[in-house]
């Protein structure tokens, strides 16, 4: 007889999984896939941004203006700096890049897991993997797993099965067929867009624009984008893509340290007989591949070209496919559950990580989410649990 059980092994399952473990019950977890936090070390293959160091008030923004109650304390509980002790605590140095990024030294993802699994198993924590969750027969936990049907009546139990994209790395949502009078649809987030490219753009697929701002309804992004033989994908996308998606015109500044009265300025020295590509680069600075998105997005060239490359605005054909999103937004909606994280109507249930509807850009964002919403339920489970 276990304790508690824990649905999910990635950042969030494996938080709470912590919380419960240190509290002094006995846990379980079960995972899906053969092995634990799949999606976590392929985050990591890149370099695993683990959090954020900025302000609080400024953390807090990205994940939207309206913070659901329950949110808004886990990240409260357990934001930039305590993630940040939590993996110094594994033995695991960490630095901050120049944009506020933090990272371990080592810049990949398992070392860190590894540690983290070791801790887990000297609090006696127990993992099973190959478990997949079937559902409730009344109150009984069902999975289906290598050795047969298996059954377990735990105290309290923590979802923490992620949204709906990346299903070869365990994240379909299937589980909220069984969630369904408390689940929001989901939609894809922090996902590249379709652009129908003309053949004048071969050329400069795969190459990224850097050093733009992207603006989409209220949120801008400074940053770099990527041009892909699909569309436009990579952070300065992915940052105003929630506003993307739910139809708002992209525009990128091609020159965002630039105003529009210098741009002028530079545009009205003499051209002599150089062409207007050769202009632009000669007097503007641009480099090829902006070039060719302002012929490309632009034409037919205006006269006020100045507020052109300002706003320049790019045509897309809608969110590339949900299982290439780097996350999703929807899941159980924060209105199905408690403030600490129970689901109303299933008491002894608690929900963590992005199988709960909430967005937030990458850049450590999503982790630390996950990760705070995983101690968050992991706490409040574990308290239920001694209140029994």
């Amino acid at each position: 007889m276990t304790d508690a059980v824990v649905i999910g092994a990635g950042p969030a399952g494996l938080m709470a999984a912590e919380a419960l473990g240190k509290a002094g019950l006995s846990v379980t977890v079960a995972e899906a896939m053969p092995s634990v936090g799949r999606k976590f070390l392929m985050a990591g293959k890149s370099g695993l941004n683990i959090t954020k160091a900025e302000p609080r008030q400024a953390f807090l923004a990205a994940y939207g203006n309206k913070l659901p109650t329950a949110l808004a304390t886990a990240l409260h509980q357990f934001g930039p700096q305590d993630v940040i002790s939590w993996a110094e605590g594994l033995d695991q140095p960490i630095f901050t890049g120049s944009t506020g990024r933090v990272f371990p030294t080592v810049m990949k993802a398992s070392p860190l897991l590894r540690a983290w699994l070791s801790r887990l198993a000297s609090l006696g924590v127990q993992l099973e993997t190959r478990w997949r969750w079937d559902g409730w027969d009344n109150d009984t936990l069902l999975f289906d797993t290598p050795a047969g049907a298996q059954r377990l009546e735990p105290m309290v139990s923590v979802l923490a099965m992620g949204g709906a994209s990346w299903a070869r790395l365990g994240a379909n949502g299937q589980w909220a067929e069984h969630l369904v009078e408390v689940t929001a649809p989901f939609a894809p987030a922090n996902m590249g867009f379709r652009v129908d490219w003309s053949d004048y753009m071969t050329p400069h697929l795969g190459t990224a624009i850097k050093s733009v701002a992207l603006t989409a309804g209220n949120q801008t992004s400074r940053g770099e984008f990527i041009l892909s033989k699909q569309g436009i994908e990579g952070g300065g996308v992915y940052m105003v893509s929630k506003a993307m998606r739910e139809g708002a015109l992209l525009t990128v500044d091609l020159l965002p340290d630039w105003s529009v009265a210098k741009i002028r300025s530079a545009l009205g020295k003499p051209r002599g007989k150089a062409s207007v590509s050769n202009h632009l680069r000669k007097v503007l600075r641009l480099d090829p591949v902006k070039l060719a998105l302002l012929s490309e997005c632009g034409r037919p060239l205006p006269e006020d070209l100045a507020s052109l490359i300002k706003a320049l605005p790019i045509t897309h054909q809608g969110p590339r496919p949900m299982d290439e999103a780097i996350s999703t937004a929807g899941g159980v909606r924060f209105d199905a559950l408690d403030g600490q994280l129970m689901l109303v109507k299933r008491p002894s249930v608690f929900c963590a990580g992005e199988m709960l509807d909430w967005e937030a850009p990458t850049g450590g964002y999503l982790i630390t989410g996950c990760m705070a919403t995983g101690r968050y339920a992991g706490r409040s489970a574990a308290a239920y649990a001694k209140g029994r």
